[in-house]
């Protein structure tokens, strides 16, 4: 009897890709073949990343493929608009491909395909293949809710038709919803205007292909999103996805993940260390780079931080880092390409956790960390703290980085036993 064959695919962004290998291995755990397909870039990423961190028990259970995904290797897949539009003319062809290659070749057919909701054409193709889909949203469920309900924002005057603001004014989805504002809607700080109007539309558009769907599924819970879960009554929140809930490794990780700061951490104090990570699409420009590593400095507290290779505009090997700085805090901080973000969040020495508001951290730092301060930046990040009765978060904005020095300072001014009341 042949094993049933679940095809998943992600959006190519690494708070897209984990969670929904979360999902496949624990399908694997249920006796199902799990067949990956990242796009080819994504793919390389991740499978250096497992080699190097020697997760061979991930890698050997569940296959992971790729198909391109349309653009050049060399080029800046931060750039959206263009990844997104070459997303939608290359990869539905090449995908139809795998899954006809797969069903002609491997005994076991493709059974079921699970993909992201913003990838909505791919269950459109399942679909037109005979085969069962699940639509995956990796996000918060109040993304959802927004997207779906642009058709309503646009007939009430908000946005117009490609999702420029109309009215900048506080709104609900509905009377049992918090407000929102129209100048924070998830595309409006994914570019300039070309690529917000592309974002929309991709975004939108995908999410309705999302609807043809057998079943859907969030990373959420009804204890995070109680009002937002309730307009979605045939979604099966399954989450928060946590590796360790599985009692086992985080994987999907398109960089190693320095293990060597948990001996760091092994040398602080309880509830002592800082612990800065913005994820893996946050960009800054110079100024915003060096005042947070500035007010870090200011804390003389122990400190984690994430600094990828890429997370400044300065077009150099590492961002430029204040004159000094590494001197001043060498006794102190820690800086690391990239961490393993659950086992740091739960180590006893970590005390707070400063985050760009992606849902992946915000739900890690919810279940792990004592006190959050989450800085809205991009995408989801502004509707993180939609559901505001969540306890123990702040939600802040970047918007004024001349508050990022005194308002990191206050973290430590204040002390860790109440919530973190702001940066900006």
């Amino acid at each position: 009897m042949a094993t049933p064959h679940v095809l998943a695919i992600p959006y190519p962004a690494q708070g897209h890709v984990i969670p929904l290998m979360e999902v496949s291995l624990r399908l694997v755990e249920h006796g199902i073949k799990v067949t990956f397909v990242n796009t080819e870039f994504d793919h390389k990423r991740v499978v250096e990343a497992l080699s190097e961190t020697e997760n061979t028990q991930e890698k050997e259970s569940v296959n992971l493929v790729s198909i391109p995904d349309g653009i050049e290797p060399w080029e800046d897949r931060n750039e959206l608009g263009k990844l997104s539009e070459a997303i939608l003319n290359v990869m539905p062809g090449k995908l139809e491909d795998l899954i006809q290659k797969i069903n002609e070749t491997d005994r076991d057919k493709i059974t079921c395909v699970i993909a992201d909701c913003i990838m909505g054409w791919a269950l459109e193709l399942a679909k037109k293949l005979g085969i069962k889909t699940v639509a995956f949203f990796p996000a918060a469920a109040a993304v959802f809710n927004l997207l779906a309900n642009c058709p309503k924002l646009i007939a009430d005057g908000i946005i117009d038709s490609d999702g420029r603001v109309l009215k900048k004014q506080m709104f609900q989805l509905s009377p049992a919803m918090p407000v929102m504002n129209s100048e924070t809607l998830a595309w409006i700080s994914m570019g300039d205007l070309a690529t917000q109007k592309i974002m929309f539309h991709f975004l939108v558009n995908n999410c309705i292909s999302a609807n043809v769907a057998d079943w859907s599924i969030c990373n959420s819970t009804s204890e995070l999103e109680p009002t937002a879960l309730a307009l979605i009554p045939n979604c099966k929140p399954i989450g928060p996805l946590l590796a360790n809930y599985r009692l086992g490794k985080s994987s999907g990780h398109f960089w190693p993940q320095e293990e060597t700061c948990l001996e760091w951490l092994d040398q602080q104090p309880s509830q002592s260390v800082i612990y800065v990570a913005f994820g893996s699409f946050t960009i800054f420009n110079e100024t915003q780079f060096q005042e947070l590593a500035l007010g870090l400095e200011l804390t003389n507290r122990p400190f984690l931080w994430v600094v990828r290779h890429d997370v400044s505009t300065v077009k150099s090997t590492l961002p430029i880092i204040p004159e000094g700085f590494n001197n001043r805090v060498q006794n102190r901080g820690l800086i690391v390409s990239w961490a393993p973000q659950q086992k740091v969040l739960s180590h006893p020495s970590v005390a707070c956790f400063l985050s760009h508001c992606g849902w992946n951290s915000t739900v890690e730092g919810l279940v792990m960390t004592p006190y959050s301060v989450l800085e809205s930046i991009v995408l989801e990040f502004s509707l993180a703290g939609f559901d505001s009765t969540i306890s123990g978060i702040d939600i802040g904005s970047l918007a004024e980085y001349d508050s990022i020095i005194c308002g990191i300072a206050e973290v430590s001014l204040a002390g860790w036993d109440y919530v973190i009341s702001g940066i900006a």
